[in-house]
């Protein structure tokens, strides 16, 4: 996998941290999260409800965390107690033994949380869809993913570089490939670049290119849209004809956790109601349980009509873990080299 690393880093990670005393578990919790905007929200609408609980949060991207949860395989004790991940990612973490295998009676929201949801290595969060985004005072509608992934665009199509599975995804959809099989939407994507699309290194780069009017187009999650239409960015959206990949955030206990007791206090809190209708106000996401209230002005927003979510198409994780490594390399080499 991408984050993997050699035996001997691992051992000298582990040692590094073996150094350090192991404290008694106490009233705190360290959460592995994104920085800016998802951590600001982390702790207005979850760390908020814990009384009595220190939250710490680790903030770095998601595969130098993954990379530090291999690296401390070993120690009976982590450094962290939960990872929040894409559900891709904490397929893949479980998949190597990383992630703690979850008791659901220890969290009594758990009981209003969507099914599908409700993995025995982790919780989903929140979710949304991948869409289209477009001006509409620069161009027309789009009906879906081949009419935007398409080089008569040129350099005014924006890709987003840390969204790379998922663009991937939706370049095999518009080219008949599917989400068990990426290969048939390459040869779009090299085309696109050839004629001059643009790739921006992350979400707020292209947030900042769409408002400019730099581009007119790319793919993005809906919430995303619904974020920087409450930013004043002049940006509609469509859900594609050839399906609307799903994107699910969770997390997981990471398997050696220091804290486990206050790991699941936290863990529940994050599916209380007031903090999936707030995360579903704040950040546009989908709340994962069936109790939260969100306003129905911000559900028609956020959410997805019925004749959509006929085209909701779930991810092939086991895939896209064992295509990862090959897939991230063609990226760099083929695709943005």
């Amino acid at each position: 996998m991408a984050f993997m690393i050699n035996r001997r880093t691992a051992l000298a990670s582990a040692a590094a941290l073996a150094a350090f005393p192991a404290a008694a578990e106490d009233r705190k919790v360290i959460i592995g999260t994104w920085g800016g905007d998802y951590s600001r929200l982390l702790t207005k609408n979850i760390d908020s409800l814990l009384k009595g609980v220190e939250v710490v949060h680790a903030e770095e991207n998601a595969d130098p965390r993954k990379a530090k949860m291999m690296a401390e395989k070993v120690l009976r004790r982590g450094t962290t107690d939960v990872q929040g991940l894409s559900a891709n990612d904490m397929y893949e973490v479980d998949q190597h033994g990383l992630a703690e295998h979850l008791d659901y009676s220890k969290m009594p929201n758990a009981k209003n949380l969507i099914p599908a949801m409700k993995y025995p290595y982790g919780i989903g969060h929140i979710y949304s869809g991948k869409v289209v985004l477009y001006n509409p005072d620069m161009m027309k509608a789009p009906e879906g993913f081949a009419d935007t992934l398409d080089p008569k665009h040129g350099n005014k199509l924006g890709i987003i570089d840390i969204q790379r599975q998922y663009v991937m995804v939706a370049a095999a959809l518009a080219s008949g490939g599917s989400v068990h099989d990426f290969e048939p939407g390459k040869a779009r994507l090299i085309a696109c670049r050839k004629a001059g699309a643009r790739i921006y290194p992350s979400n707020e780069a292209f947030a900042q290119a769409l408002k400019t009017g730099e581009i007119a187009c790319g793919i993005m999650w809906k919430a995303r849209a619904v974020q920087w239409q409450n930013a004043g960015i002049k940006v509609e959206t469509v859900a594609p004809k050839e399906g609307v990949p799903m994107y699910v955030s969770g997390f997981v206990m990471q398997k050696n956790a220091p804290n486990k007791e206050t790991a699941y206090a936290w863990l529940d809190a994050m599916m209380a109601p007031s903090a999936q209708k707030n995360f579903a106000i704040d950040m546009g996401y989908n709340p994962t349980v069936t109790n939260a209230d969100v306003p129905p002005d911000v559900a028609k927003r956020i959410g997805f009509t019925d004749e959509e979510k006929k085209r909701l198409v779930d991810l092939d994780y086991a895939y896209m873990a064992k295509t990862d490594a090959a897939n991230q390399d063609w990226w760099n080499k083929s695709f943005k080299g």
